[in-house]
């Protein structure tokens, strides 16, 4: 326990305008706001652990179909190269500076490298309705085989996970938010790209441990 002199100096250490959110939303009062503070950033590491797994297995799935896509079409599977110039130019220059990370200090590029280097947002970004037609219907809905329904749900779900990972990047409250359906949603987007990862996935996800014990 910390004494409320502690207590204020912690405030000061964390700032009170960063403990203000907290504050608010338990009354105003400070060991409970700091608390909540505490609790939100374990929370916040755990669906970091969740949203990081995720990703991996989504940017892979995605790799993998458009790759096969690409090589069946155009005859190289790199598609990350646009031989079919469908790519708009922010997601051209993602991929540049993807590669250039990839190569760095002399390395070889190599398509895994390139997808390591191209952040969440690049691929929320590819499921949305721009690239319907020339990614989505061809190649990219193989890589949530077991989905059956639209795109956008897709595209949707994949943006709440993206927005939540950035609140989480940025060090932003996380408490305000549908922790639960989020939750939820990032374990629905595994399964619908593999049941296996799912299941892997949940067994080393602590979020429901840390939901069920708000402070």
């Amino acid at each position: 326990m910390f004494t409320p002199a502690e207590q204020g100096t912690l405030e000061l250490r964390i700032s009170a305008d960063r403990l203000a959110p907290y504050r608010a939303t338990v009354g105003g009062d400070l060991s409970r706001a700091l608390a909540l503070y505490a609790w939100n950033r374990d929370v916040s590491a755990a669906f970091a652990g969740t949203l990081g797994d995720l990703e991996v297995m989504m940017r892979n799935s995605m790799h993998e179909a458009l790759a096969a896509w690409s090589a069946a079409k155009f005859g190289q599977p790199r598609w990350y190269l646009d031989p079919g110039h469908f790519l708009e130019a922010q997601a051209q220059a993602d991929i540049a500076k993807a590669r250039q990370r990839a190569t760095s200090g002399g390395r070889a590029e190599t398509p895994g490298r390139v997808v390591a280097e191209l952040g969440f947002g690049f691929w929320r970004f590819l499921l949305a309705s721009r690239y319907d037609r020339t990614f989505w219907v061809p190649g990219l809905r193989h890589a949530f085989p077991h989905h059956r329904g639209l795109r956008r749900t897709v595209h949707d779900t994949v943006k709440d996970l993206h927005l939540l990972r950035n609140r989480i990047a940025h060090l932003e409250p996380i408490h305000n938010r549908p922790l639960t359906t989020l939750h939820t949603a990032s374990m629905t987007v595994a399964g619908w790209i593999c049941p296996v990862g799912r299941r892997w996935l949940d067994e080393h996800c602590g979020v429901q441990r840390l939901l069920a014990c708000r402070p």
